[in-house]
């Protein structure tokens, strides 16, 4: 399959309405670059601004797969084959731990993916920027290869704790990374 290089229309993550971001006194700005060559999938976030106000976890010495990681900030992804009720959620927090969960369908059967034993992800902070970047190889979820549907998104904690999400789209009237109609990108 040849490359497909998808950066997210229009080029950036907005939060949901109203944000909590949305009143701080510096700007944030998500962006992003999606590419996909054959099985394997590059996801990369530059979340850049005021970062001294959003709760960014120190690096982990041994990067591990943990539980719970969308409650601070964290960089996701959410993957389907086109008309499978099944579904993928990623989870990666800037300190480089790690989850993937599967679904048999909107908000079911929620399990850790064992198919995947390691997630590496290359996270680079310089002054006003955090980068994440992810290659992953989808052959485990995805044998038979074929088109995808993804949906980009972050949830960012302020230093008070105020959560805010972030999405390409926001198709429902709260933010709800889950529904369907919010994976906008086709692979």
């Amino acid at each position: 399959m040849a490359a497909s290089p998808v950066a997210p229309p229009p080029a950036a993550a907005t939060p949901a309405a109203p944000s909590v971001l949305d009143a701080s006194p510096a700007p944030l700005t998500l962006t992003g670059q999606v590419l996909r060559r054959g099985a394997e999938l590059q996801i990369s976030w530059r979340l850049a601004g005021a970062l001294e106000g959003v709760c960014l976890p120190a690096p982990a010495p041994v990067p591990q797969r943990r539980d719970g990681l969308w409650q601070t900030t964290c960089l996701e992804f959410f993957l389907a084959s086109p008309g499978a009720d099944a579904y993928w959620e990623v989870n990666l927090s800037p300190a480089g731990h790690w989850n993937v969960y599967c679904f048999s369908g909107y908000r079911q059967g929620m399990a850790p993916e064992t198919a995947l034993q390691a997630l590496p992800c290359r996270v680079t902070r310089t002054p006003g920027v955090l980068q994440l970047d992810l290659t992953c190889n989808l052959t485990a979820l995805l044998p038979g290869g074929g088109p995808l549907e993804l949906a980009i998104t972050a949830v960012l904690e302020q230093a008070g704790g105020a959560l805010s999400y972030w999405a390409l789209a926001h198709p429902g009237s709260a933010p709800d990374f889950h529904r369907r109609d919010g994976f906008q990108l086709r692979l």
